[in-house]
C-alpha cells in the first residue's frame, strides 16, 4: 500500500468456543453468535475497512485486534489500516482538534489548518482508494483519519460510518469551532457513532448512534493473574526485586522509574516500589494533560502532608502514610499520533523533582515500553491488580476504558468526574468521584475518604466486576457493530 497506508497484521485471538467455556461469559458469546447469523449474511462479498491513526497506544488502538479477530471469526472479511502523515504539522493540528472536542484549549483555527488538513487528506484518501473495493464498507476512527474516509467514500461511492471517541458533555467555544472545522467531512458520512448522546453536536443527531466500547476479559491486560504469576511479571518487567530464583526470563524491555538526577532507570531502582506490600494508588493512561496528571499529584501530597479536619483512625492514618502513588505510561516515542506525549510526561517529571525527597520516595513516575504488546499488557495487569485504588483523574474523557479494566479486576475506582467516567463509575457503589479534578483539595479528601475502610472498598469492587460484566464486555460491542454494518449495506 506504500507508506501512507500501512495495513495491520492481526493475529487470531481467542477463539469464540474459548469465551464460551467460562460460564459467565457463555450468554453473552451466544447473543452475539445470535445476532451474527442475522448481519453477516447481509454483508457477504464486502470487505469492511477500519481505519485509524496508530497502530499502539490507547484504547482504540488496544481493542481494534479483538474486535477485528472476533468479526472474523463470525464470517466477515475486515481489514485494518493505519494512515502515516507525509507533513509533520498533521497530526499537532489533530491534537489541537482532539483537545478541542474535548472543549479544551485556546482555539484559532485557521485557513493555513484548512489546507493543511485538506492535502493531507486528499493523499491519504489517494492511497486508501486504490484498494478499496466498490462493495466494500469503511469505519473511521477519530478527527485523524477523518477526512481522508470522507475523500474514499466520495470517490468510491461506498457506506461509511465515523466512529467519534471523544467529546464533551456540553459545547464550549472550542468545541464548537473544532465541529466547525470537521463538519463538511462529518456530514460526508452515513452514520456517526459516539460514545455517550452528550457528544453528539446538533447537527448530526438525526445520524447519531450511541455505543460504549468494551473490554476483552482474556487478554493478557485483563486475564486473571495467580500470585505467583503477578508476582512473576513484576520481577520480569523490573517493577519489583527479588532474590529467589525465577521460571520466566526477564522481559526483553522492562519497565523505567524516573530518577532523582531527571534519568529514567529500571524500576526496582533506587529501592523496590513495594507493591506487594504497600497501599498503591494508580493511574495507568497515555500521556496526556486531560487525564489530571498534575492534580493528583498534588493531591496526594496534600494527603501525606497535611492533617485532616477529623481525626483519623490508627489504621486509616497508617494507610496513607504508608502509601504510595505510581503513575504509569507508555514510552511516547511508541505512540505517533500524540506528539504531546512527551511534553505532557516531562512537565510531570519536572513536578516530582521538585518535591522533596520523603515525597519523592512516595511517588513513582514509570514508562512502559511497548516493543511487546503482550509484555506491556502483563505490566499494566499486574500493577492494577496489586493496586488499593485506581485512579484516573480525567478532566476530560470519552470513556476511559482503563476505568472499565480496573473494575473488572474488582478494583475501587477514583474518577475525576469526567463525562465518561460517569457513565462507569457510580459514586459510593462502584468507587468514587472527584467532583473537580483540576482541585487537588478535592483530590485529596476523596482519597483520604477512600481510604478510611477497607470492607467499603471491597463492596466497590465487587461492585465494579458486576457492572463491567453487564455492561463493558467486548461481545456487546462487536454485536452492535453488526446490527450497524448490517443497517447502512442495505
Amino acid at each position: 500500500m506504500g507508506t501512507l497506508i500501512e495495513r495491520v497484521d492481526v493475529a487470531p485471538g481467542y477463539r469464540l468456543e474459548d469465551y464460551a467455556e467460562y460460564n459467565y461469559l457463555a450468554p453473552q458469546v451466544a447473543e452475539l453468535e445470535a445476532a451474527a447469523r442475522e448481519a453477516v449474511p447481509r454483508l457477504g462479498g464486502r470487505t469492511i475497512w477500519i481505519v485509524s491513526s496508530t497502530r499502539q497506544g490507547g484504547g482504540v488502538a488496544e481493542g481494534m485486534p479483538r474486535i477485528i479477530s472476533l468479526m472474523r471469526q463470525l464470517g466477515l472479511s475486515v481489514e485494518w489500516v493505519v494512515i502515516h502523515s507525509p507533513d509533520p504539522a498533521f497530526f499537532p493540528l489533530t491534537k489541537r482538534l482532539h483537545n478541542q472536542l474535548h472543549g479544551m484549549g485556546k482555539g484559532g483555527l485557521g485557513r493555513s489548518d484548512r489546507q493543511l488538513y485538506d492535502a493531507v487528506s486528499d493523499r491519504l484518501a489517494d492511497a486508501l482508494a486504490n484498494e478499496v473495493g466498490s462493495r466494500d464498507i469503511l469505519i473511521v476512527h477519530d478527527p485523524q483519519p477523518l477526512g481522508t474516509g470522507a475523500r474514499v467514500k466520495k470517490k468510491r461511492g461506498i457506506p461509511a460510518i465515523w466512529r467519534c471517541h471523544i467529546g464533551v458533555d456540553g459545547p464550549t467555544p472550542a468545541s464548537e469551532e473544532a465541529w466547525q472545522f470537521l463538519s463538511a467531512d462529518t456530514l460526508a458520512y452515513d452514520r456517526s457513532v459516539f460514545t455517550l448522546p452528550g457528544y453528539v453536536p446538533p447537527f448530526l443527531s438525526g445520524a447519531a448512534t450511541i455505543m460504549t466500547p468494551g473490554i476483552d476479559p482474556l487478554t493478557h491486560k485483563n486475564r486473571e493473574l495467580s500470585v505467583h504469576k503477578t508476582s512473576g511479571i513484576l520481577v520480569d518487567a523490573a517493577l519489583a526485586a527479588t532474590v529467589h530464583p525465577t521460571v520466566a526470563p526477564p522481559f526483553a524491555a522492562q519497565a523505567l522509574r524516573l530518577q532523582a538526577d531527571g534519568s529514567f532507570k529500571a524500576a526496582v531502582f533506587p529501592e523496590d516500589l513495594g507493591l506487594l506490600f504497600r497501599p498503591v494508588v494508580t493511574q495507568i493512561s497515555r500521556w496526556d494533560r486531560l487525564k489530571g496528571f498534575g492534580p493528583l499529584l498534588d493531591g496526594f501530597v496534600l494527603l501525606k502532608e497535611r492533617k485532616p479536619a477529623r481525626t483519623r483512625g490508627a489504621r486509616h492514618q497508617l494507610s496513607i502514610d504508608h502509601a504510595r502513588l505510581v503513575f504509569a505510561g507508555p514510552d511516547p516515542a511508541g505512540v505517533q499520533d500524540d506528539p504531546e506525549a512527551a511534553e505532557t510526561l516531562a512537565e510531570l517529571c519536572r513536578k516530582w523533582t521538585g518535591l522533596p525527597a520523603g515525597l519523592q520516595h512516595d511517588i513513582a513516575i514509570l514508562t512502559l515500553p511497548m516493543a511487546s504488546v503482550k509484555e506491556n499488557a502483563l505490566m499494566v495487569n499486574a500493577l492494577q491488580r496489586c493496586s488499593t485504588i485506581v485512579a484516573q483523574n480525567s478532566i476530560r474523557e470519552g470513556f476511559g476504558l482503563t476505568v472499565a479494566e480496573a473494575m473488572w479486576k474488582t478494583l475501587p475506582v477514583m474518577g475525576g468526574a469526567a463525562a465518561g467516567i460517569r457513565a462507569q463509575v457510580e459514586d459510593g457503589i462502584t468507587g468514587r468521584l472527584v467532583d473537580d479534578p483540576e482541585n487537588p483539595e478535592a483530590v485529596a479528601g476523596t482519597l483520604d475518604a477512600m481510604f478510611i475502610d477497607d470492607k467499603e472498598r471491597e463492596v466497590w469492587g465487587r461492585n465494579a466486576r458486576d457492572r463491567v460484566s453487564r455492561e463493558s464486555l467486548i461481545f456487546g460491542e462487536v454485536r452492535r457493530w453488526l446490527q450497524l454494518l448490517a443497517t447502512v449495506s442495505r
